[in-house]
């Protein structure tokens, strides 16, 4: 039902906007265009990655490694979660995977703050644009945040 108010609500505003001014819309459109095909390959890769993570890894083993709590299971599966940073609308479809085999709700909350928030594989790339000290004082900030909101999930839930 939200997705249908949502699409409803852009393509309203959509044509608002081409009943204004064409031309910038057409123009708008166009670059909207070039940005989803450049995505398309990317969330593909991601999908099809966490597809395969998750038709490899036996659901036992997914179960107890996301049922340890303390701040050792939550360290624990937040450098899971630190190595590869992933868009929020992939991450969540997989933690939802993850919570359906079975893994505990305040370890999931920890992995996905630092599944969005850390990533050490796009840290080279992340030094080049805003330097070293910024980004490993950012993500130690963000994975510290992390097992604190597995900790207080963990108590909350």
């Amino acid at each position: 039902m939200m997705s249908a108010v949502l699409y409803g609500g852009t393509a309203l505003a959509v044509l608002v906007s081409w009943r204004l001014d064409p031309e910038r819309t057409r123009r708008a459109l166009r670059i909207g265009a070039k940005s989803l095909h450049g995505l398309v390959p990317r969330i593909l890769g991601m999908v099809a990655l966490v597809g395969l993570v998750l038709a490899l890894v036996p659901p036992e083993l997914i179960r107890k490694l996301f049922s340890q709590g303390g701040v050792a299971g939550f360290a624990l599966v937040s450098a899971i979660g630190s190595i590869v940073t992933m868009p929020a609308p992939i991450a969540f479809a997989l933690v939802g995977s993850l919570f359906k085999l079975g893994a505990a709700p305040a370890s999931l909350a920890a992995f996905v703050t630092t599944l969005t928030m850390v990533g050490v594989m796009t840290a080279p790339m992340e030094i080049s644009c805003f330097g070293r000290r910024f980004t490993l004082l950012r993500q130690a900030l963000c994975f510290v945040t992390a097992i604190l909101i597995g900790l207080a999930m963990g108590v909350l839930l």
